[in-house]
Formats: C-alpha cells, structure tokens, sequence
C-alpha cells in the first residue's frame, strides 16, 4: 500500500472530534463525523449537507471521495446524495456531505456519528483528441444501458 500525507485542518466547530480514520488496518475509506452543533432529523427523501468540521489539502494529482457506509444504507436507507462526491486538490473548505434518507423513517445524526466514507485516490487528466472518426469498434460498437444483459 502506498501512503501519502495530507494535510489536514480541525476547524472549530470539530475540534473534539476524531480525524478521519480507518476502521480496519485494510480499510480504503476513512470514516468521517458528523459536526453538527445538535441532533438532525433527516425525514424520509430529505437531504442536508452534514458539516465534517475539517478542511484538507490534497496533493497535486489527488482527489478524496465521499462515499456512503454501508451500515447507514443498508439498516436505514442513508446514502450519500452525490455518491461519489469528488474533493478536488485545489479546494480548501470545510468537508461537507450531502446526505439523503431513502428510508421509511426519519433518521438522526448525532453530534460525531460516523456519517460517510472518504476515499483518496490518485487520478489521471485527459488530453483530448478530437478526431473525425473514433478508432475501430472493440466488439460492442455504441450498444450501451443494458445492451450487454
């Protein structure tokens, strides 16, 4: 595994809670927390941006994606709205996540509720060539949204 440090600023409003951290020695994701001042009530089909009370700054080449916990989706219907919501390297704000209840109930995040899960990954640019006519077909030609079964 390769790591990578990253800056990473406790705002004041998250200063007692946890950094972003890994639930196990193999984990991809680092669980974030909810800094919410008090309780939130999501009631079903509706979203808040959850603050996470800190701000990082990614290495050139890098992006952070939020990404829902399993358990939040599978037990109550809690999803990430924008799944994955990408972190740019030039951003520098709070980290906040869109939250949505897909569930039959409404749902409270508490105050350092493990919320979402940030993922970091090394990315590539596109240089784009624009040509008249793309190169030849690989088999599935423009079939697409279920073409394959």
């Amino acid at each position: 595994m390769k790591a990578v440090a990253i800056p990473i600023k406790r705002l004041a409003h998250g200063a007692d809670l946890p950094l972003p951290a890994a639930a196990t020695p193999l984990s991809a994701g680092f669980d974030l927390c909810a800094a919410v001042a008090s309780p939130l009530v999501l009631e079903p089909m509706e979203r808040a941006l959850v603050p996470t009370g800190c701000s990082i700054a990614l290495p050139a080449g890098y992006e952070a994606q939020l990404r829902p916990r399993s358990g939040l989706a599978l037990h109550h219907g809690i999803t990430v709205l924008n799944a994955p919501g990408t972190i740019d390297a030039d951003y520098r704000g709070e980290i906040g996540v869109v939250l949505v209840n897909l569930g039959r109930d409404p749902f409270t995040i508490e105050r350092g509720q493990r919320v979402a899960q940030l993922v970091v990954a090394p990315f590539v640019t596109a240089l784009w060539d624009e040509c008249a006519e793309l190169p030849e077909d690989r088999g599935r030609g423009s079939g697409g949204f279920g073409s394959t079964g």
